[in-house]
């Protein structure tokens, strides 16, 4: 693991120049550049917001902020998974002819999917800063300010970790899963379509509580640790409990010797099925 892992760090600049190359292809030529990755979310934030806010009884003022984030962290698992489909065909001219470690082609999506979540996330703290709950009635203190709720965010860095770490491992099990079966793009997209709505992205599930075989079932999704690690520190101004993370750090850990066995059983014989 170790040695697989320098080889990944010695090819550095391979795939670094590979992300670079992709966000330049992505914008070149736009108009408004790097705000595209900013437009879907607050598209889709703005049309939750109309649509949905009455039915779950939502405040305009906390409900934007707790799509927004739910809609740049889906996001970024769903480009992790749908990208991660095609990154070895879409790296099928270098693994013919430049002998690196495999892994690196998961890694190249999903840093730039990174990327595009670290934009996100910062609009995500301002959005939160202005817009979020009463830190008086958070913190039980009259005298609390929203300068307050910036304690809580360096919390986000190692949700951060953890989040690139279960992105790239779902980008090499997918990828790895598309090129023995060609379909698996098309049924992951259903399938997420699906996890879309299973996941608390436009609500809380606080808003089923009266329906306990939902909440159950609510709760038995590995995403939702990490819809709390980002939205405790940005909404709420908490550092998230010790229990959020060994949740969030045993999915992580469980896709990571996943990702590890299907790699070590495939990577030697996966050009020839390319």
């Amino acid at each position: 693991m170790h040695a697989y892992l320098g080889a990944i760090w010695k090819c550095r600049f391979f795939w670094l120049s590979l992300v670079k190359m992709d966000l330049r292809s992505r914008y070149r030529g736009s108009l408004l550049g790097l705000c595209w990755s900013l437009l879907h979310p607050i598209a889709m934030t703005t049309i939750l917001c109309v649509v949905f806010r009455f039915a779950f009884h939502q405040a305009l003022d906390t409900y934007a902020p707790l799509v927004f984030t739910g809609l740049t962290f889906w996001g970024f698992i769903s480009a992790s998974v749908i990208q991660g489909c095609n990154c070895f065909f879409q790296g099928e001219s270098y693994i013919r002819q430049f002998p690196a470690p495999m892994a690196i082609y998961p890694l190249r999506n999903v840093l730039g999917a990174a990327f595009h979540f670290g934009i996100g996330m910062m609009l995500a703290i301002v959005i939160g800063f202005v817009y979020g709950p009463d830190v008086r009635e958070i913190y039980g203190n009259p005298s609390a300010t929203r300068f307050h709720q910036l304690l809580s965010l360096p919390s986000l860095l190692p949700t951060c970790l953890l989040l690139l770490m279960l992105g790239w491992s779902l980008s090499i099990l997918f990828g790895l899963l598309s090129v023995r079966f060609r379909d698996t793009r098309h049924l992951t997209e259903i399938a997420l379509q699906g996890m879309f709505y299973l996941t608390p992205v436009m609500y809380t599930i606080d808003t089923f509580k009266n329906q306990q075989r939902l909440t159950r079932l609510l709760h038995c999704n590995p995403l939702v640790p990490f819809l709390d690690l980002i939205r405790e520190p940005i909404l709420f101004g908490r550092v998230p409990s010790l229990a959020t993370y060994a949740l969030s750090a045993a999915v992580v850990s469980v896709s990571v010797l996943l990702a590890m066995a299907a790699l070590r059983i495939e990577e030697r014989r996966l050009i020839f099925h390319l």
